[in-house]
């Protein structure tokens, strides 16, 4: 069968993550229910990666096999039609036969919402982390400039059961920076992949810095710890989003 690739936008609040799992509501479920309604078959989607329960994604790609029984466009607003209003198809079209949405991707971008003033916002509530003191968020820059590049980043994975034991735990960085718009800070971080939980886990640790509790010269030797109890808490997962995948132009090597 034909190989296509699709984007997907969607609220992670009503989600237990992408991943299927048994009695919980998952992204991937959804999108595969929809897709067995419209082509009356079943059909398995592999995501370039596994947001977790509550985590947003304005850009998740995806691969899936399925017969061309539709036009890729009239089978995205077939999809649309029916999937629920957490989650939309932003774009269905054709791939390589070998295409793979996690092994193809050369990059990713994660930005993490941080809502700093003294005042809550009911509009922004779902998708922001609120904190009322002030961050000095250069302080926050100069903690995350050492972590860029290729490290052990064992200390930034979730625990427990962050990976497998013995599971390889480097990663490459290529930008991580904190900045502030407004009330707001946001974290951007991009690499080719990222540990469960690292970008919350690195957030977590920026935020202590930026709260003064932690100084920024402290982080790199976070990092060559290796141990997960010295860097900061775990953020929380609403505030972070997955705003795009890339892939390498058509037809390069």
């Amino acid at each position: 069968m034909p190989r296509f690739k699709l984007v997907l936008e969607y609220d992670g609040a009503g989600f237990h993550g992408w991943q299927l799992q048994s009695g919980m509501r998952s992204v991937q479920g959804v999108v595969e229910s929809a897709l067995e309604e419209v082509l009356r078959l079943p059909v398995r989607v592999f995501a370039a990666g596994r947001t977790d329960a509550g985590v947003h994604a304005a850009g998740q790609a995806a691969h899936l096999d399925a017969p061309e029984r539709m036009r890729p466009e009239a089978l995205r607003r077939a999809l649309n039609a029916v999937l629920p209003r957490d989650v939309a198809v932003l774009a269905f079209e054709p791939a390589a036969p070998d295409f793979d949405a996690r092994r193809d991707a050369v990059a990713k971008r994660y930005v993490y919402r941080i809502l700093n003033r003294v005042q809550p916002s009911p509009l922004r509530r779902a998708r922001t982390w609120h904190l009322r003191r002030a961050l000095d968020v250069d302080a926050m820059g100069l903690a995350a400039a050492p972590l860029l590049g290729t490290h052990d980043f064992a200390a930034f994975q979730g625990a427990p059961g962050g990976g497998k034991e013995g599971s390889d735990t480097r990663r490459s960085l290529t930008r991580l920076e904190a900045t502030r718009s407004g009330d707001e800070v946001f974290v951007v971080a991009e690499g080719r992949s990222f540990l469960r939980h690292m970008v919350r886990n690195l957030v977590g640790t920026l935020v202590e810095v930026g709260r003064g509790r932690r100084a920024a010269e402290d982080v790199p030797e976070v990092l060559r710890s290796g141990d997960r109890s010295r860097a900061g808490p775990t953020a929380p997962a609403h505030g972070l989003c997955l705003e795009w995948v890339a892939y390498p132009p058509p037809g390069s090597s």
